[in-house]
């Protein structure tokens, strides 16, 4: 495939996370053009037929709603709102989360619900087209009335205004104009409005969030395969009979990974010496299955908003209705990544326990995994760093979308704060996979303490993979270099199982 045409047909995350990782060339289908250029003409002839007063078109915003705006202002009415709207602060948005804004925002104004111009969306797809990212703000927005400074940042640059990343340097939009020999965007009436109110800097964040959660639930699997070999543990929890009388889908999908990446297991299947595990171990159904599920949830509730018209005023040509109404608010979005953090994060809670046994000298393995602890710390304080990641991940959780605080003089008066949602949960999931490096560097250390045994052929594949990166600890050495090199491994060469 060497073009993906959007056509305002439905588009899953797994499809949309493939366009983004292809690089393959978007473009606009007929029908999605049409859909644009009959609402625009729509609206064109509404405003010059009509007196009547419609939000955001002739009309100041916010609690500015009842002030009227003469026609001869519109234009620059819209403009004026990009500008006093891009007032982020805080860290920059990472450059794989404004490419999902720029689509994101596309696939929302082809509806042709918003009333843009169609050189407006095609300019956003010459941005994505040729991986120009505007500088964004992660700070500014409330989760209501679209993410408004932030989609207000990603404007900037149609008009001319603000800055942008092009090939690893950063540019003034003016530069970049000069550099391809564009013209800045004049924005229409009601334009300013359709590309900042709406949910795409939450729905970039919310993909990639399921798409890494996915990806977090596969490798915690296995790396707690891996573990549960070094501890010695058994395999009676894991077992079809027990997980299915819970009927709980997650718990039974685990189970079920956790039998086929350890069949042929010399390890697991000898006779043990113990009675039963920690339940760190002997709960990762229950636990690991019940994420699964919230992912499940999750996917769905982000799917029909990456699907959907966000924007507002809404307009519905054939019916000649324009709506102010309030698609905008981040509610469903606040609640999920919220419930998605907490599940996230308990992936990493119960990987620390596991890396805590792992140290803790019992089961015939050394304390701190080192031949000879006392004069060499081992994995000690590995675990203490583990602990302080997985606290923070705790702390994190605390949900947004219970907040929220009266804006615009009373207008704006309850937000989802689904913004602040999406930036922490990101954060929640950069720890995770420095919680994952770590279990997965303490199991494949306990893990050579069993040899000569040998665990399943995947498991013996992913042991000896990572064994190419991180190399086994006989006395202590240069601790963070070993464990950065585990996070990296575990986030860009492990490969999901299955």
């Amino acid at each position: 495939m060497s073009v993906y045409q959007i056509n305002n047909q439905w588009i899953t995350i797994d499809e949309f996370e493939n366009i983004l990782a292809s690089n393959v060339k978007v473009e606009l289908g007929e029908d999605a053009k049409n859909a644009i250029l009959k609402c625009r003409a729509y609206l064109d002839a509404k405003i010059q037929n009509s007196n009547k007063l419609i939000y955001g078109i002739n009309t100041g915003f916010g609690s500015l709603c009842n002030t009227a705006i003469s026609n001869n202002d519109l234009e620059q009415l819209q403009r004026n709102l990009v500008v006093s709207h891009a007032c982020g602060m805080g860290e920059e948005v990472p450059a794989e989360i404004v490419k999902r804004m720029l689509l994101l925002k596309v696939m929302g104004l082809a509806h042709g619900n918003s009333g843009v111009q169609l050189e407006t969306v095609e300019r956003l797809l010459f941005f994505y087209n040729k991986n120009i990212f505007p500088v964004v703000y992660q700070q500014g927005s409330l989760g209501a009335s679209g993410d408004l400074a932030p989609l207000a940042h990603l404007t900037l640059s149609l008009i001319g205004e603000g800055e942008v990343h092009f090939e690893g340097k950063r540019y003034s939009s003016k530069e970049i104009n000069e550099r391809f020999s564009i013209q800045p965007i004049i924005l229409k009436s009601k334009e300013g409005l359709a590309l900042l109110n709406g949910t795409q800097f939450m729905s970039a964040y919310a993909i990639f969030a399921i798409s890494s959660g996915f990806d977090l639930w596969n490798k915690f699997n296995q790396t707690a395969a891996l573990s549960l070999e070094g501890f010695d543990g058994r395999k009676e929890p894991f077992q079809k009979n027990v997980n299915a009388i819970r009927n709980q889908q997650g718990q039974i999908e685990t189970a079920t990974f956790f039998r086929e990446i350890l069949e042929g297991s010399e390890l697991i299947n000898r006779e043990k010496a113990h009675v039963q595990d920690p339940y760190s171990f002997r709960c990762i159904p229950q636990v690991h299955g019940a994420t699964k599920d919230t992912l499940d949830f999750c996917r769905q509730t982000i799917e029909r908003e990456i699907n959907a018209v966000t924007d507002n005023p809404t307009i519905f040509p054939e019916e000649d209705d324009v709506v102010s109404a309030g698609n905008f608010h981040g509610q469903p979005l606040a609640l999920a990544m919220d419930y998605l953090a907490i599940a996230l994060s308990e992936l990493g809670s119960i990987s620390e326990r596991r890396t805590y046994k792992l140290i803790s000298g019992t089961r015939d393995l050394p304390a701190f995994l080192v031949a000879n602890p006392g004069l060499n710390s081992g994995l000690m304080i590995v675990h203490y760093a583990c602990a302080s990641i997985v606290s923070q991940n705790k702390q994190l959780c605390t949900p947004a979308s219970i907040d929220t605080i009266d804006s615009s003089n009373g207008q704006e008066d309850h937000v989802s704060m689904g913004a602040n949602a999406a930036t922490k949960l990101y954060r929640v999931i950069d720890n995770c996979y420095s919680i994952l490096g770590i279990e997965l560097m303490n199991a494949a250390q306990a893990f050579e303490f069993r040899r000569p045994l040998k665990t399943s052929v995947v498991l013996e594949e992913l042991f000896s993979s990572f064994r190419k990166d991180v190399n086994f600890i006989s006395e202590d050495q240069y601790t963070s270099v070993l464990m950065h090199a585990a996070k990296n491994f575990v986030k860009n060469k492990m490969n999901n199982h299955g």
